[in-house]
């Protein structure tokens, strides 16, 4: 019981050190509104039309195909790292790894979600 109490206490803690921070904030960040304050930022540039526009999913597609591709090869630094001592097995294990990465990214070309139009 007492391992669940610790966790207790600490969640109670933190919700308590962000509230806290939350209230310390607001008493002493500066009051100053103004209607300039409630315009979409867009490079210092005044915004055109409605902020509220449909966008290409293609775009969001390529940018999750660049994280997963991303975070892939976080995998395989640790591999490179203690290749000499994994041996001949692992080897196998990532050249099918890679396969399947390279299978993936042909996939996403041949449809067409490469393409940045």
């Amino acid at each position: 019981m007492s391992e669940y109490l610790s966790i207790l206490i600490f969640i109670a803690v933190g919700t308590g050190i962000v509230l806290f921070t939350f209230f310390l904030a607001s008493l002493i960040r500066p009051r100053n509104p103004y209607p300039a304050k409630g315009v979409a930022y867009e490079c210092a540039e005044e915004p055109i039309g409605d902020s509220w526009i449909k966008f290409n999913p293609r775009f969001y597609i390529f940018a999750l195909i660049f994280v997963i591709f991303d975070v892939e090869v976080v995998f395989l630094f640790p591999w490179a790292v203690a290749f000499g001592q994994l041996g001949l097995f692992a080897l196998i294990e990532m050249v099918i790894f890679i396969l399947i990465l390279f299978f993936g990214l042909f996939y996403a070309w041949k449809r067409g979600v490469l393409k940045w139009v």
